[in-house]
């Protein structure tokens, strides 16, 4: 299959790299110096390029800010039958988006940041499919995906935004908390230094990524169960409540362990 990858940033080159011995790859980079550490595929800088490639599939792989702009930039130079893909964490306006450009489509989400994830060993990742769109789009990302050992789960968009509110918007927020209120220790302990690692990739992340996923319609919600908690635990603690500082932590235990 003749594939374009737009974008060359972590998850292009990983895409680029993934796929390229067993199809026809072209990357899309308007940024020449980004095609330098890109290999076994065709680099293109200019959508006219793209044009005579005529892919029959593409990857929309750039950062989330320009996810939409970089699909109306390259679609005049598609062929109809191309099928249109994102790997997005923020699918908001996608669904529409993608009906009325008369393409088919498929949309997924690795949910592996190259931040954190180790890319050689994925077994413990995992991957959403969003089950609307072109059918064999969808077979050709869940083919990808099992090899790589990934554990698929298949959601609508509106399923997807709701998972990712949870999923993302929780960790995202708590790390925000212990970011704002943290002073750097001479001596840290292994829980802050680990933490301290947890915030250090996450602040690492595209800003504008972290604002979609935070503006998500369904963050606000786990957000303010956030708050509920910590105006709980507060109370305990103000009022040394021993025991229901037992009850609280044999509750969230269960949370976590069972």
């Amino acid at each position: 299959m003749k594939i374009l990858i737009m974008g060359a940033g972590k998850m292009g080159s990983f895409f680029i790299d993934l796929l390229s011995f067993d199809h026809e790859v072209a990357v899309y980079e308007r940024n020449a110096k980004r095609l330098r550490f890109t290999y076994n595929c065709q680099r293109f800088t200019s959508l006219d390029e793209v044009k005579a490639f005529e892919p029959e599939l593409l990857i929309n792989a750039v950062t989330v800010k320009y996810t939409l702009s970089a699909f109306e930039e390259v679609l005049p130079y598609l062929p109809e039958h191309c099928i249109i893909s994102d790997i997005a964490s923020v699918k908001t306006d996608l669904k529409a988006f993608y009906e009325k450009t008369g393409h088919p489509y498929v949309s997924t989400h690795p949910m592996f940041g190259p931040t954190f994830a180790n890319l050689n060993q994925l077994s413990e990742e995992n991957a959403i499919i969003i089950k609307e769109g072109d059918y064999m789009g969808r077979i050709f990302f869940k083919d990808l995906y099992q090899k790589l050992g990934l554990n698929i789960y298949e959601y609508t968009f509106e399923e997807h935004d709701k998972t990712v509110a949870y999923s993302l918007s929780i960790p995202f927020v708590s790390t925000f908390v212990f970011s704002a209120v943290m002073k750097h220790q001479d001596a840290p302990g292994t829980t802050f230094k680990r933490h301290m690692n947890i915030a250090r990739g996450v602040l690492s992340e595209d800003d504008y990524l972290l604002q979609e996923v935070l503006f998500n319609p369904y963050t606000h919600d786990q957000v303010a169960q956030i708050r509920t908690e910590l105006k709980e635990l507060l109370a305990i603690i103000d009022n040394k409540d021993a025991d229901g500082m037992k009850a609280y932590l044999t509750r969230i235990r269960k949370n976590v362990f069972e």
